[in-house]
């Protein structure tokens, strides 16, 4: 896992979340607890946004997290669950990309809320 400033596709992290996971990780977790897991990171994330951008106040629990790093957990475990379950992340964006191309084509520009 060399380059670390190095850019890198989405491919390329599946396969290199695989990678690391056969040889330190030793098995993926099953599909329900990487689930569970998913949504653990995602807490995570929104305790710090709130007390970063929001009204809370910083616990001393709290110190010392980083954004980045609470996002970086949540593509993590997100690809693993990809990889365990036979996704293409970069054909599932792609697709995603299409999809919301066109369904939302108008609406977000004709969104008052937005102007």
């Amino acid at each position: 896992m060399n380059g670390e400033n190095k850019e890198l596709t989405i491919s390329e992290a599946q396969n290199q979340v695989d990678h690391w996971i056969k040889t330190v990780g030793v098995r993926y977790f099953n599909e329900l607890t990487n689930m569970t897991i998913l949504m653990e990171e995602v807490g995570e994330l929104a305790r710090l946004m709130s007390r970063t951008y929001g009204e809370q106040s910083f616990k001393e629990s709290d110190k010392g997290k980083e954004l980045g790093d609470e996002m970086a957990d949540i593509l993590w475990v997100l690809i693993c669950l990809a990889n365990q379950t036979g996704v293409d992340l970069t054909t599932a964006f792609h697709k995603n990309l299409k999809k919301k191309t066109i369904r939302d084509a108008d609406r977000h520009k004709e969104n008052e809320k937005l102007k």
